[in-house]
């Protein structure tokens, strides 16, 4: 199993073929459907983006409430698909990699393979372990969005399979 760490450069995402697994530490973001939307109604806009995305990873998750004496609550990954009208316009903005879980539509391969990109999965159903992972949580932006707020989060040894690589080869079938 191969070790990286955010922020992940282009050297690193190259090498990374599908069906790798990796451990991941470092800073990831969440963010869901309407996180998506406003950072992308923002880039449409002109406006400032919350984060600065260049080399980021997203992670396609709502945190349930933490509970007292924990760093975060489950954070499982959402169905990655219902991202995918949002995924180009971050990658333009030096988005490197996204988590999540599922397949993804033909044309979001062919844009990770335009920007050389990485999609990892994450196991679905392991909320809770996925939580043991998160060393630190802060929120950073949408606060009214409640748990699809965007989240900063520090992972350590965060466990991901690469499902598209910068290639575009990919573990599932096209939608």
């Amino acid at each position: 199993m191969k070790k990286i760490t955010t922020q992940l450069d282009k050297k690193v995402l190259v090498a990374l073929k599908a069906g790798e697994e990796v451990l991941l530490s470092g800073i990831i973001y969440t963010a869901r459907d309407q996180a998506h939307k406003r950072l992308v109604d923002l880039i449409l806009a002109g406006k400032k983006l919350p984060i600065d995305l260049c080399g980021q990873t997203i992670y396609y998750c709502g945190p349930t409430a933490t509970p007292e004496n924990r760093v975060i609550g489950a954070c499982g990954p959402t169905t990655s698909s219902r991202m995918d009208a949002f995924l180009e316009p971050l990658l333009a903005q030096g988005l490197t990699a996204t988590i999540g879980k599922g397949r993804r539509h033909k044309a979001v391969r062919e844009v990770i393979a335009k920007y050389k990109s990485v999609y990892f999965v994450a196991p679905a159903g392991c909320g809770a372990l996925l939580a043991g992972k998160v060393i630190k949580n802060k929120l950073i932006a949408f606060k009214d969005l409640g748990p699809e707020a965007i989240y900063e989060l520090e992972v350590d040894a965060f466990p991901l399979i690469v499902a598209i690589d910068a290639s575009g080869k990919s573990l599932y079938s096209d939608l």
